[in-house]
C-alpha cells in the first residue's frame, strides 16, 4: 500500500502519523478535548503547546488545531462533534486535517469504539485518519 498521497499538490501521509510535532501552514491537528477546554494532557496538551489550541475552548478550530470533545460521557455523546468536524472539513478543502486517536488516551475508549464514528470521513480527501481507525 502507498504510504503517501497527494492533496492540494502536496504529498501527505495515507494515515495520521503516531507523533506529529510540526505541520505545514495548511494542516490542522485534530485532537480529543474536554468541553471545558482544559488542554492539560495527551494530544490536547500538544495541541496547546504547538498548534494554537486555546485554553477554555473545547470545541472546533483553534489556530492549527481542531478540538473534538471526548470526555463528557459515552461514545454517543462524541458522535455529534465528529459529524460537525466532518462537515467542517468538507467545507474547508483548502485545509488538510490529521485526526489523532481521539478518545483513545486519557478518555479511555478503544479504537474500535471510536473508529465507527468516522465512517463518513472515508473518502474525504482532506481528512487523514489513524491507521487503527481505518482497519
Amino acid at each position: 500500500m502507498e504510504s503517501t498521497r497527494i492533496y492540494n499538490g502536496k504529498p501527505r501521509p495515507v494515515f495520521t502519523p503516531a507523533h506529529i510535532t510540526e505541520m505545514q501552514p495548511d494542516e490542522v491537528f485534530v485532537f480529543g478535548s474536554n468541553l471545558a477546554g482544559m488542554h492539560g494532557g495527551g494530544a490536547a496538551h500538544m495541541a496547546f503547546l504547538r498548534f494554537g489550541a486555546v485554553m477554555g475552548s473545547g470545541v472546533g478550530l483553534q489556530g492549527q488545531s481542531y478540538a473534538i470533545p471526548t470526555m463528557q460521557g459515552g461514545v454517543e455523546t462524541i458522535k455529534p462533534y465528529v459529524d460537525d468536524f466532518i462537515a467542517f472539513a468538507k467545507a474547508h478543502p483548502e485545509l488538510f486535517f490529521y485526526v489523532t486517536r481521539i478518545g483513545c488516551g486519557i478518555a479511555g475508549f478503544r479504537d474500535e469504539e471510536i473508529a465507527p464514528l468516522f465512517a463518513d470521513a472515508a473518502g474525504v480527501g482532506n481528512i487523514c485518519l489513524p491507521e487503527s481507525f481505518v482497519k
